[in-house]
């Protein structure tokens, strides 16, 4: 029936969870060179704008609970690009700071939105304008969650 509402085709959701998907497979050449995986490679990015931040202030940004966080930021250190530590004015707070090798990684991974860039082959100016919709999205479907 062309007329009904349950097919994939139909679904603004599987569109997006396809072009998910879809970015995995593009970023995974770019992130196996820098040897993170994407939520790593976004904490990355997040300290890279601005470093010694606490770990619910990352977590905001990427929309991750602290328990997803955690072990991503865990990995991290053992890799040796984040130093996690106790905020001194409050011990139960743990803040991440770059590492020397982290602020360095940076530099590898400045090719990485060139090349995710080329591979969307549109113009900026649509990308931008797409970015704009969904983030608009997002933002109204998290007002109209139901808890």
């Amino acid at each position: 029936m062309a007329d009904d509402a349950l097919q994939l085709e139909q679904f603004l959701c599987f569109s997006v969870y396809a072009a998910g998907h879809a970015f995995s497979r593009v970023y995974k050449p770019f992130l196996r060179e820098l040897g993170l995986t994407y939520p790593q490679y976004l904490a990355m990015v997040a300290l890279w704008q601005e470093d010694n931040q606490t770990v619910g202030q990352i977590g905001e940004k990427l929309f991750m609970e602290t328990s997803t966080l955690t072990p991503l930021l865990k990995r991290l250190e053992s890799g040796g690009y984040v130093r996690r530590s106790r905020d001194t004015a409050d011990e139960r707070v743990v803040r991440i700071a770059l590492t020397d090798q982290g602020r360095a990684l940076r530099d590898k991974a400045a090719k990485v939105p060139l090349g995710i860039l080329h591979a969307m082959g549109q113009d900026a100016g649509k990308l931008k304008a797409i970015q704009a919709d969904l983030t608009l999205l997002r933002d109204t479907l998290i007002e109209n969650a139901a808890e």
